[in-house]
């Protein structure tokens, strides 16, 4: 199997008398998996998670996506694959309370000077249950239903990963459920790798790669259901 994305050795640190907000990870990830880092706020699982999809350079070590390490490419290139390749999920949904919900959803090809394909923006909406939110501003929707507006958002340029920061820390139980059910139908039938980070404890349901992280420290706790 060939490793889509991989870090090796990276860590970060603001200055020279801080210690590291992550320290020394290597991590190795493919098409289709699922990677889980649970933590508490301040463990630097939200720094990882920007240093593994190209947000943030590493202070130190590198991240290589399909073999190219990530941070010597051009500045062009590397937005190029955030915004093709890369989805991003945030807690906060970052949605532009302006814009309808369709203008939310294809905002990335605008980015990328992508001719918009309302057939593919309208099928994302039927799948995420929220087809008939399209020409309805944010601000009207359920916090659910926002959360799957920013889904959406990041699916919309059909990316191999999709990074997901605390993307249910807004959420009630039942709504937590079914994002991530969403997420977790595009892994498995879209072949899509997600790397969530979170701090609640068993939020998937299906076989997927568990890890904890601690004061900068990363470790894998193997394959878990």
């Amino acid at each position: 199997m060939n490793c889509l994305l991989r870090a090796e050795r990276i860590s970060k640190f603001y200055n020279s008398n801080a210690s590291n907000v992550v320290k020394s990870t290597s991590i190795s990830i493919n098409k289709g998996e699922i990677h889980v880092i649970e933590g508490k706020s301040g463990s630097g699982k939200s720094t990882l998670l920007s240093m593994l999809g190209g947000i943030e350079p590493p202070s130190q070590g590198s991240v290589f996506y399909k073999n190219k390490s990530l941070y010597i490419l051009p500045e062009t290139e590397q937005a190029k694959i955030r915004g093709n390749s890369f989805g991003f999920v945030f807690q906060a949904f970052h949605l532009i309370p302006e814009f309808t919900v369709r203008e939310n959803i294809e905002l990335p090809l605008h980015f990328l000077n992508v001719q918009n394909n309302e057939l593919r923006t309208e099928e994302i909406a039927r799948e995420l249950d929220i087809y008939s939110h399209l020409d309805k501003y944010p601000n009207y929707l359920s916090g659910g239903e926002q959360q799957r507006v920013a889904i959406a958002r990041a699916i919309i340029t059909s990316p191999e990963i999709i990074f997901a920061d605390e993307p249910t820390g807004n959420l009630d139980q039942k709504t937590t459920e079914k994002m991530m059910d969403v997420l977790i139908n595009l892994s498995t039938m879209k072949d899509v790798a997600l790397v969530i980070v979170t701090h609640e404890q068993k939020l998937i349901r299906i076989p997927h790669y568990l890890y904890t992280m601690h004061d900068g420290v990363l470790k894998e706790n193997g394959e878990h259901v």
